[in-house]
Order: C-alpha cells, then structure tokens, then sequence
C-alpha cells in the first residue's frame, strides 16, 4: 500500500502540473495586455511623431524628408542618425508663439479644472447622499450627455450663447439685462464648454471617493461640536482627495490639448497649443515643427501624471 501512494503522489503532481502552467500563463497575460496596449497605441506612435520631428520640411508626400530609415542598410541607417538635429525644438524657443500657445493653454485647463471642481463636487456630495435607491438613476444622468455626439453638443452651445441665442433671449425676456450680452467667441465661452464637456470625468471619481466615506465619522465630529464647515474641511475634504486628484488630472490633461471647443466657441483669435497644432499640421504643413510641438505637450502633461503617481505611492506607504 505504502508503494502504491508513493507511486500515486508523483502522478498526481504531474497531472497539476500543466494547470499550473495554465494558470501562470492566464495571469501574466492579464499583466502582458494592458503593456502591449500601451505598447501599440501609445509608445510607437509616439516614436514616429519623435522621428517625424527631426525631419526637415520638403515639398513631398508626406510633407518631409525621412529619417532614420532602413532603406539604405544598417549604415545609412547609422549615418542617419548621426546626422540628426534638434532644429525644429530650437525654432519653437525663438518663436514667441508656441510659447504664448503653451502659457494659455495651461492657463485656460487650470482655470476650467478649478472651475469643474467647484460645479462637480456639489453634485458628486449630493449623489453620495442621495438614498441608494436613485442613486443608479443620478449616475445615469451624469453619464447620460455621452450618448449624445461630443461636436453636437458643442454646436448646442453656439446657439445658446451666441447674441441671438436662447440665454440672451431669457434675460431679455425677463428685463435683466438691456442688450445682448458677447460670450461667444470669448474665453468665458471656452470655460463654459469645456466644463460642461468634461464635467462627468470630475464628478464619477468624486462620487466614488465620497460614497466609500464613512459619514458617521461627520456625525462624531458635530457630536464633539465641530460646526458643519468645519466638518466638511477636516474630514470630508481630505477623505475625498484621491477623487479630487484624479478628477483634476482627468479634465486638465485633455483640456491642454483641447482644439474643437476654442475654435467653435473661442473664435479664430483664440491661442490654444491644439488650434497651433492644427494650423501647423493642415494650414501651414509644416509637420516637422507641428511633431515637435506634440512631443513638447506630451512632456509636460506627463508631469502632472508623474506626481500624482508619487503621491500615490506616499499614501500608500503610509497607509502601511
């Protein structure tokens, strides 16, 4: 008996064996997807956009002369690239326009941040203390602007705010004002749409912060006498701070880079870095220069990325 479960104990270790594989196989696959992901859709195109941006301007299609190209063998290829140059980022120092572009940009998504901030936390509190029951209803109706097309409703805004438009028509109607106000084709119009726009991405992590929050801890506060302000700034504010953070940085990153709401509502004197980015791209056909402009953006958003990501990892630590 005792050889026989000797000689069973082996084969039952062979026969998990290749179970083992399987499922060490399925688990780095779902750590492989995401990186290959990332791979294709991120890290190539932003090699080509970099290549792009170290070619000289030409009268061809595409509009620019090739770098780093294999057709010549392995040897051109590494006189290529001993060869390359960095002029089109040092004509983007001696041109104050990108500059200008860059400054207003940022400018113009860190005051729409603030601004969705202010709009988004009410509704993400009222959701969370809303009763269970409606609450699916309430994010419904947050998500709901999305099954609309984002241009349509962009459009939508041009016939509210222009002179003629609903709004003006409101307060004249009701003698609040005497002639129509100008918002269209201001920066006042860009604020409005890109909060509206991208109010969903900062309410949708404020509601998932604020709705794990344990709010008896409120009541213990205002048991202690903690007035409710001050409730709200010592416990409720900084308990909901990963919702603000990602919030944040899900409206500023995508506002930098924003092109259709300041051309429709900003109007043609509107400086934002996605309107150069078009111009240099389809007007001018400059792509060289217009890559470089990209590469540069995309360096600069990944700073805000890379603090949260610190952040991040400090408030872990100290959780442990």
């Amino acid at each position: 008996m005792t050889d026989i479960a000797a000689t069973a104990a082996p084969s039952a270790e062979t026969a998990t064996l290749p179970a083992r594989l399987a499922t060490g196989f399925v688990n780095r696959l779902v750590i492989i997807i995401p990186y290959l992901w990332l791979l294709f859709f991120f890290l190539v195109p932003f090699i080509i956009v970099f290549k792009i941006s170290l070619s000289q301007t030409a009268i061809s299609m595409p509009p620019y002369t090739p770098v780093l190209d294999f057709k010549d063998g392995v040897s051109g290829f590494f006189a290529g690239f001993r060869a390359l140059n960095f002029d089109n980022y040092t004509w983007l120092t001696q041109d104050a326009l990108y500059f200008n572009a860059y400054v207003t940009s940022l400018i113009i998504a860190a005051i729409s941040t603030i601004l969705t901030l202010i709009v988004g936390y009410p509704i993400a509190y009222g959701m969370a203390r809303a009763p269970a029951t409606i609450r699916p209803t309430l994010l419904m109706l947050v998500i709901l602007p999305f099954w609309t097309s984002f241009l349509i409703r962009v459009y939508a805004w041009i016939g509210i705010l222009k002179p003629e438009g609903l709004l003006n028509q409101v307060l004249l109607a009701t003698g609040l004002i005497s002639q129509p106000l100008v918002i269209l084709n201001t920066y006042t119009a860009i604020f409005i749409g890109i909060v509206y726009s991208y109010l969903p991405f900062m309410v949708l992590p404020l509601y998932s912060s604020l709705e794990k929050m344990d709010y008896s801890l409120i009541e213990a506060a205002q048991d202690l006498g903690c007035p409710p302000t001050g409730a709200f700034w010592k416990i409720t504010f900084p308990l909901s701070l990963p919702g603000v953070v990602a919030g944040c940085l899900l409206v500023f990153i995508p506002a930098v880079g924003e092109f259709v709401i300041p051309d429709l509502l900003g109007g043609s004197q509107t400086l934002m870095i996605g309107k150069t980015l078009w111009n240099e791209f389809f007007s001018n056909r400059d792509w060289p220069v217009s890559s470089a402009v990209a590469v540069i953006l995309l360096l600069v958003l990944t700073i805000p990325i890379m603090f949260f990501q610190q952040a991040q990892a400090k408030a872990q630590e100290q959780g442990r």
